[in-house]
């Protein structure tokens, strides 16, 4: 058993969750290759995509079916990867050479509307970001990656779609919205429930005073494992994966299959287990229902904290994070909630989760009921990102409203490390009078990489 105590916390350090960054030291930026001013896109929006897992995958599917891109590049460390199948058996459907026939196939059925020169392949992110080929990046790597390589893009002149949680540390999501604002980028983050009709209609029933004034909003996450989730030896990385480059600037820990693909997010050397893979999404729906897109909570308190049962994984199993918001409401995640959000009014409350929206008055939630003024309409997050290319209009999940909606989880880690309440300063984003807490929000990342 790992007792839930910051000396167990302290062994496992487990604030390298935190450990991510900015730039490479001694390796050249894009921006100074002369990319960071090039013309906006033409009628076909060239795309490259970095990270071909479950996600990038999935997002290489939905953009490849847009008449108005072409995928230009692809990257990543390893060809094979697998998800639900059982491990090392059947045929590999992540990896880079299906990505590329899928690419390839799909524009050789497809020929009208531009000429296509075929898709590069590429095994180092930079490449493909340096690419002159490449008008948009998506980021699809474990959250470890996010920030170099969204970073490395926005100085290359690239727009940016990021996979949620936007970012391993708090400080790089600072580094990254403050950047997009900088290149006037267009930037969407992966929390892709905001162009979901019924998270849509919840956040319209709470924004237009339905329920009242709240005073409480639920958000349900998963509990972590006290379980692998797959084969816990240690073994040689396989052959054609490049684990040097996987691991990047995080720790280099002994390649075990039961932490690599998909289940890298419970070793929080890589993830932040199941509360900050989720977070970005409940939550965020939690702040949007809330109007918390631009800000964030003044006071965080974690408690509850368990620790997985077994040494393969260092992230929490059951938690809850409670944040306080100026206005007198508080929103609690805890992952022994239902997991979806829930808003608890003065009049009334509304749930909404995947597949499902109810509440106190069951009219709110037919779709013929006009709630009022309408929020951010999207009913494509992938078309919404290149609209954005198009008109050069904020996308609806922006890089700081991805950053504000899991500031609560970075600042969760940080609360339970030390084991007190965090007074937040939201508009200069420190901890007030709490120098100890500011230094662990800061990243730490493996030689040669560092923060910048």
């Amino acid at each position: 058993m790992n007792p839930s105590s910051n000396a167990n916390m302290n062994r496992r350090s487990f604030l390298r969750a935190a450990a991510a960054s900015v730039a490479a030291p001694a390796i050249l930026p894009s921006s100074a290759l002369g990319l960071a001013n090039r013309p906006a896109p033409g009628n076909r929006i060239n795309v490259g995509v970095i990270g071909l897992g479950g996600r990038g995958n999935a997002l290489l599917r939905s953009f490849v079916g847009k008449s108005e891109v072409q995928i230009t590049a692809i990257c990543d460390v390893h060809d094979e990867h697998y998800r639900d199948r059982e491990w090392g058996k059947g045929k590999a459907t992540f990896g880079t050479a299906p990505n590329l026939e899928l690419v390839n196939s799909h524009y050789a059925r497809n020929k009208s509307g531009g000429k296509f020169r075929g898709c590069k392949v590429y095994a180092d992110h930079r490449n493909l970001i340096a690419d002159k080929n490449v008008d948009a990046v998506i980021v699809a790597t474990p959250d470890h990656w996010h920030a170099l390589q969204v970073l490395e893009a926005l100085r290359a002149g690239k727009d940016v779609y990021c996979e949620k949680p936007l970012t391993h540390a708090f400080a790089e999501g600072q580094a990254i919205y403050r950047e997009v604002a900088k290149r006037k980028a267009i930037f969407q983050t992966g929390s892709q429930q905001r162009s979901y009709w019924n998270f849509r209609r919840a956040v319209e029933i709470v924004q237009n005073g339905l329920i009242g004034k709240v005073s409480r909003v639920e958000v349900g996450l998963p509990a972590g494992h006290n379980e692998c989730q797959g084969p816990e030896v240690v073994q040689e990385p396989p052959a054609n994966l490049n684990y040097e480059a996987w691991c990047g600037p995080s720790e280099k820990l002994p390649y075990i299959a039961a932490r690599h693909h998909r289940h890298w997010r419970w070793h929080l050397a890589y993830g932040g287990g199941n509360l900050m893979d989720w977070i970005g999404h409940h939550n965020d729906i939690a702040h949007w229902g809330m109007q918390f897109d631009k800000t964030g909570p003044i006071e965080v308190d974690a408690s509850g904290w368990t620790w997985s049962e077994t040494d393969v994984y260092d992230s929490m199993v059951d938690y809850s994070v409670k944040s306080r918001y100026a206005n007198g409401s508080v929103i609690e995640i805890n992952s022994k909630f239902t997991k979806g959000t829930k808003w608890i009014g003065e009049d009334g409350w509304v749930y909404v989760t995947r597949g499902k929206i109810t509440a106190s008055n069951q009219e709110w939630v037919k779709k013929d009921f006009k709630t009022g003024k309408s929020a951010y309409t999207s009913d494509d997050h992938t078309q919404n990102f290149l609209d954005g290319i198009k008109s050069r209009k904020e996308c609806i999940c922006s890089a700081e409203t991805g950053h504000r909606s899991i500031t609560p989880g970075h600042l969760g880690y940080v609360s339970a490390k030390l084991g007190r309440k965090l007074k937040w300063d939201p508009k200069k984003e420190i901890v007030k009078g709490d120098a100890e807490a500011n230094r662990l929000l800061k990243p730490i990342y493996r030689y040669p990489w560092s923060f910048a």
